[in-house]
């Protein structure tokens, strides 16, 4: 759909007058700054105008309209073009935002971040992230469309956009994102691809040499090409085709100069760097542009700008008015809609008793987490997750659900194959399209894979959850290459981040309500194989990270654990108890909560007088220091595994009673 006035007639020249003002604010922008990359926004700004004054379903006065088109700026570093494109669009993006680009504090930082920009729908920076969020949200859109629109009705009908750059097209994630999109369909896709062939260090050639346009057909793409990107109209004419093809997601690659225009066009000296006043002055003379004057807005562009917005927001009121007849016709429908965005409480989950029931048999906690997620989907209708082709060993299938695909959108367990990285960024586009809980799922040693997208989650601030299981030496067999050790530290180091490591299923359940209704941090559940006793005194109070699970009257040492460790410390209790030694046990499945607790809280579970205290769990020392001080000892995982029955490995790497109770004993 063009978006034009009636009785509106807009020339070529005002098309191009506003592209060049997309430059010029860039160029400009990046000069004030003395940082930046203005060399993408020169090339990519005839692309972007046009997808977004033709084409891209927004409305700057309704920025949350649940079924606006989302524009992901895959090559986050041209963050100048999308900054310009909020600006001219009447997004809440002012001159001065403008002008204080990548200054602290700022609204316009130096990659696109989420939270911090109105209009910004993803945070970009990392080459091929945006993409494989995109298509989590484009996943997102097929799967509320099948689950509520109605003939007449189409409630979510929104495209996914993605502009792309050379950069992306070389990233492992970008190649994970489009074999799954092809593969599932995504016809609501559609990827621009700036196609510049410069990179930072020259040419492509010097790294990159293959057909991406087959690539993309191989992946199940319908592919366009535009011979060149200053063509409005061609590339007009490619998203128009490419938005008829509903059965498969659509690339376009578009052929484009790096800082097109300037002295430097088509080096890769205009990537990263200012273009300095003199070729500004130059751009600006090639451009035909009516002023050298720095951030100079023509008045016709604020006119043209203000009618395209009239009928992007005559688009919107369009829908709204059908998504009330909608709820007048379908309220259950409407109803389970509201439901399903609903904020959810600690105190719903803790009075539900039958979520926290899960008998006194020894159950993995991979296998509890299994039975929580099935308990929940029955009781909240919003739940998509799925694994990176591991479901039957993370135990995250939804029984009696069907399998998301091509052929059945509606289906809410979702298979990645083997694909952790985009996996958790798709995961991120679900969460940040709205409306739904999805969950990703793999073995804990391959956070290495997914944790780029998961400091993504952190960085903005969305409730991502992440099923982490196989989580130590307990693997076994499979030996180190499949054993987790610094795993736990590095995800503990990571801010804004939550890392849940349970010990039975009360604490299972704990940490699921933890990820249930958390509003602005991701989750990991770090779960066993191995099956875990049921604990005596375990508790809700796990939400709070850390509690007492079994005290003494007198206290001589205090035994800290998590997950598969907790019960080893209770046993160890109790033989150092025989002799005499005052034992209290803490329970610790997560440090994050536990420290964002009160003050109050923090000394009643671990006194500072008791300065006698040992930690113990299948892991990494490093993140144990502050609880352990200089007078505590440790019981921990400062070596690789190695291959051999779990028992017997935990047996040679000291997670014994007597092991526990001979480290007591040094500090005693």
């Amino acid at each position: 759909m063009i978006y034009r006035k009636e009785g509106y007639i807009v020339s070529k020249n005002l098309d191009q007058l506003t592209v060049n003002t997309i430059r010029a604010l860039s160029a400009d922008m990046v000069q004030k700054a003395n940082s930046g990359h203005p060399g993408k926004p020169l090339g990519s700004a005839p692309m972007a105008y046009t997808l977004w004054a033709n084409h891209l379903r927004i409305d700057p006065k309704n920025v949350n309209w649940i079924n606006r088109d989302r524009f992901i700026l895959s090559a986050g570093h041209a963050s100048a073009l999308i900054y310009s494109l909020l600006h001219l669009f009447e997004f809440d993006v002012t001159m001065d935002d403008i002008k204080d680009f990548r200054q602290y504090g700022s609204r316009t930082p130096g990659h696109p971040e989420y939270g911090d920009t109105e209009g910004v729908e993803a945070t970009t920076g990392p080459l091929g992230a945006g993409l494989s969020t995109a298509v989590g949200m484009a996943m997102a859109q097929e799967h509320l469309a099948a689950k509520y629109n109605k003939p007449g009705y189409e409630v979510f009908n929104n495209f996914t956009y993605a502009l792309v750059g050379d950069g992306c097209m070389m990233e492992g994630i970008t190649s994970e994102a489009s074999s799954l999109a092809g593969t599932l369909g995504l016809g609501r896709l559609i990827v621009l691809y700036d196609s510049n062939s410069i990179t930072i260090e020259g040419s492509t050639d010097l790294a990159f040499h293959e057909n991406v346009r087959e690539r993309y057909e191989a992946y199940g793409f319908e592919t366009f090409l535009v011979e060149d990107g200053n063509d409005l109209e061609a590339i007009n004419a490619a998203i128009e085709k490419a938005k008829t093809n509903l059965e498969k997601p659509s690339f376009i690659e578009i052929r484009t100069k790096i800082g097109a225009l300037t002295p430097l066009e088509g080096s890769e000296k205009t990537h990263g760097s200012p273009l300095g006043e003199d070729n500004i002055k130059i751009l600006k003379d090639n451009m035909n542009y009516p002023s050298h004057e720095p951030f100079y807005v023509d008045d016709s562009v604020r006119t043209h700008m203000k009618n395209i917005l009239e009928e992007k927001h005559a688009a919107y009121l369009e829908w709204e008015k059908m998504f009330k007849e909608y709820q007048e016709k379908y309220p259950e429908d409407y109803a389970q809609w509201v439901e399903d965005n609903r904020e959810l409480t600690l105190d719903e989950f803790f009075e539900d008793e039958t979520l926290w029931d899960f008998g006194d048999k020894p159950v993995a906690t991979r296998s509890l987490s299994g039975i929580v997620i099935n308990r929940l989907n029955k009781k909240y209708n919003n739940l998509f997750g799925g694994s990176a082709d591991l479901a039957g060993s993370t135990m995250t299938l939804m029984e009696g659900e069907t399998s998301f695909s091509k052929d059945n959108y509606a289906g809410k367990n979702l298979h990645f194959g083997v694909r952790e990285h985009a996996m958790a960024a798709i995961g991120n586009g679900i969460v940040l399209y709205g409306g739904l809980k999805p969950y990703v799922a793999t073995f804990f040693v391959f956070t290495d894979f997914l944790k780029p997208m998961a400091r993504l989650s952190s960085l903005m601030e969305i409730p991502a959850t992440y099923i982490l299981t196989h989580d130590s030496i307990g693997v076994g067999e499979d030996g180190p290459t499949h054993e987790p050790v610094e795993q736990l530290t590095m995800m503990r180091a990571q801010p804004n981040f939550i890392t849940f490591r349970p010990a039975d299923g009360v604490e299972t359940m704990a940490g699921w309500a933890v990820a249930m209704t958390s509003t602005k941090t991701p989750t990991a559940l770090v779960l066993t194989r191995q099956n875990l006793p049921q604990l005596e005194g375990s508790s809700k109070d796990a939400t709070k990270g850390a509690y007492v699970i079994s005290d003494t009257d007198k206290i001589d040492v205090i035994l800290i654990a998590s997950g598969s460790e907790v019960s080893l410390a209770l046993d160890a209790k109790e033989v150092l108890e025989k002799e005499g030694i005052g034992v209290r046990v803490v329970s610790m499945p997560s440090m994050e909560l536990f420290e964002a607790q009160s003050e109050a809280y923090r000394e009643a579970v671990l006194p500072r007088d008791i300065r006698k205290r040992v930690a113990i769990e299948a892991g990494s020392s490093l993140s144990w220091g502050k609880y352990v001080g200089f007078d505590g000892n440790y019981v921990t995982m400062d070596t690789f595994g190695a291959s051999g029955k779990g028992d017997v490995l935990f047996e040679k790497f000291g997670f014994t009673v007597e092991n526990v109770v001979s480290k007591v004993k040094e500090i005693i």
